[in-house]
């Protein structure tokens, strides 16, 4: 279907478009012709992405040098999968319509965990092993040594890629992660690397939420992308969540345990190092003497991660006196060590502000606020300087510098709660400090002044005047949208009472209630017997389902429910919520019949067709 929005070619690749979907590219049209920022709210399920992604196409091809590439940011990898596939029917129609072969270039990018081919590493699980130990395989250092000592492990597919992969750009197309990872074992290269390098070129460019907000990330990946593109965060309404933990850090006495272990090997290396290769930190020193930006002399394979803070706020000048020699930033962090070590000494609950938290290290351990704020940035250039092999070994210290960096450089905005008890042992000391990000305009402020259009859309955004109050920004467009329905298949019920008259409501006061817990889970018992396929059922946060679930099970409703279908729930961990997806819609689809259980606003809740 061709349509003419407000003067714009738009190729849409379906035969019947709704009033809504119309609507919201004439306002997304105008967004981008004001060259600002919006705020869209449109159902799930009435086509958003497709209708956000053919206007903007349409709009990169009439006018190229306004709009050189598009960032749509999404938050779980089948999401980001699901775009790439609504793109690739989009180019396809668009090419058959217009009778020419369209040079566009689109492709994921997503963490090493889920790009990597090389056999030993791809096997590993987590993802911070693959990055340590991607590094230890791909750093200058590890591959210098390689040069000179073909016995020294690397990584071929890096290596492949670092000769030939620069000097070919990729061939146009639409790529997601899986043909990704296929392009890099035919040719030999580095899927990561290539998607990263990729992402200068291409068109558009799909990925998650953390390259842009989170400043460690962002600084690393997203540092080169040109003003003139547009960013669009889809499924936005958790957006002030998502920069909130970009900026907060907690920190464990098994935190500070690993820390201290870390500590005692970087002054063992540095003792090994001074005695064989002194010449490595007096060049070093001479470096930090200088103030030369570590990030800019540093190749890519050696930024593990970039500085926590936001680019505006770091330091360009030369690195304290006081910690620039290696033993001196050791014998520094290890007295920050201690210190929090006493802080982590509590029976109640203290909460402090970041000037507050600073005047107490300087008035107990004398440690000054200026060099913290360099502890990051010190910190990676030791590592590298050490030539550390597996950085993952040192998330530990890692983590400790970061907040040093952290609570140094934001006065306002941050607060420290230092707590005995962990929320999943409430009954156990286990005392965690908590630095915690109370705006979450700090982290996106740089996103909407860096880039033209900040297009900000997801299903559930009313009040659409409570986001640019709390991001801090002024929309040139607001819209919200409603769905249309050509036939009454929704059925909105509230069921206010269990079968045996007891009021039920997840409200705070009565969600503990065991009558409550038990007609809830009774209602859950006979709607599946009734229920042909699938049944969700979100709850109003993950803590909360637990102790549901927990219940239940004790009462024997579970079992009760399993007779009648499987029961599938959604964690915090992407990777077990994926599988717990696939395998519910595989029961659904088998006749056998499942339940998600899933929490409201959560990972599933918007953009995934069940």
């Amino acid at each position: 279907m061709r349509l003419n929005i407000d003067g714009l070619l738009v190729y849409f690749p379906y035969d019947y478009i709704y009033p809504e979907q119309y609507s919201y590219m004439l306002e997304l049209k105008r967004t981008l012709d004001a060259k600002g920022h919006g705020v869209l709210e449109m159902p799930s399920g009435t086509g958003k992405t497709v209708s956000l992604l053919s206007l903007i196409v349409a709009y990169q091809q009439m006018y190229p040098s306004d709009v050189t590439k598009v960032i749509y940011c999404s938050r779980t990898v089948p999401e980001i999968e699901k775009v790439i596939e609504e793109l690739r029917k989009l180019l396809s129609y668009c090419e058959t319509q217009s009778g020419e072969q369209w040079r566009f270039l689109a492709l994921a990018l997503s963490s090493r965990k889920n790009l990597c081919v090389h056999p030993e590493v791809s096997s590993l699980r987590f993802g911070k092993e693959v990055d340590g130990r991607c590094h230890s395989l791909t750093a200058s250092h590890v591959r210098q040594q390689h040069s000179s000592n073909p016995n020294v492990p690397v990584c071929r597919f890096y290596q492949e890629f670092d000769a030939h992969g620069r000097q070919e750009p990729m061939a146009s197309g639409v790529y997601n992660l899986d043909e990704l990872k296929l392009l890099g074992r035919q040719k030999g290269w580095c899927p990561y690397f290539l998607a990263r390098y990729s992402i200068l070129h291409a068109n558009l460019v799909v990925y998650s939420y953390h390259y842009l907000l989170d400043p460690k990330i962002a600084e690393v990946v997203s540092r080169e992308l040109a003003r003139n593109s547009v960013v669009v965060f889809d499924e936005a309404h958790n957006i002030d969540n998502v920069c909130i933990d970009s900026l907060s850090v907690n920190i464990t006495r098994r935190t500070l345990e690993r820390c201290q272990t870390n500590m005692e090997t970087l002054q063992r290396t540095i003792r090994n190092v001074r005695e064989t290769d002194a010449a490595r930190l007096k060049e070093e020193y001479r470096r930090l003497v200088e103030g030369l930006k570590e990030a800019k002399t540093a190749r890519e394979t050696d930024v593990y991660l970039a500085n926590p803070v936001l680019p505006d706020e770091i330091l360009h000048e030369a690195v304290p006196g006081s910690i620039r020699t290696a033993e001196h930033f050791v014998g520094f962090m290890k007295r920050f060590l201690e210190y929090l070590k006493s802080r982590l000494r509590i029976q109640h609950v203290v909460s402090e502000s970041p000037p507050s938290f600073l005047k107490d290290v300087f008035e107990k351990v004398c440690i000054d606020r200026k060099p913290l704020r360099f502890c990051a940035e010190r910190l990676r250039s030791l590592l590298r300087t050490l030539e550390i092999a597996d950085m993952s070994d040192f998330s530990a210290v890692t983590l400790i510098s970061h907040f040093a960096t952290l609570v140094s450089t934001y006065a306002k905005g941050f607060t420290i709660i230092i707590e005995p008890f962990e929320d999943r042992t409430p009954t156990i000391l286990n005392p965690v400090l908590h630095f915690s990000c109370l705006d979450p305009s700090i982290a996106i402020k740089p996103i909407f002044e860096r880039f033209q259009s900040v297009i900000i859309t997801s299903g559930t955004l009313s009040p659409l005047d409570m986001y640019p109050k709390i991001l801090d920004f002024r929309p040139v467009t607001m819209a919200t949208f409603t769905m249309t329905l050509a036939r009454t298949c929704l059925c909105p019920l509230i069921v206010g009472r269990g079968n045996d008259q007891v009021t039920i409501s997840s409200k705070f006061e009565t969600r503990e209630d065991i009558a409550v817990i038990r007609n809830y889970g009774n209602l859950l018992l006979e709607m599946s017997r009734v229920v042909p396929d699938g049944i969700v059922s979100f709850f109003t946060s993950y803590h909360y389902m637990e102790n549901i679930v927990a219940s239940w099970y004790e009462q024997g409703i579970l079992e009760n429910i399993q007779r009648n279908k499987l029961i599938f729930i959604e964690t915090q961990d992407a990777a077990e919520t994926s599988v717990a997806l696939e395998k519910f819609q595989e029961a659904c689809e088998n006749g056998r019949g499942a339940i998600l259980l899933s929490v409201a606003r959560g990972k599933v809740s918007e953009g995934i067709d069940f």
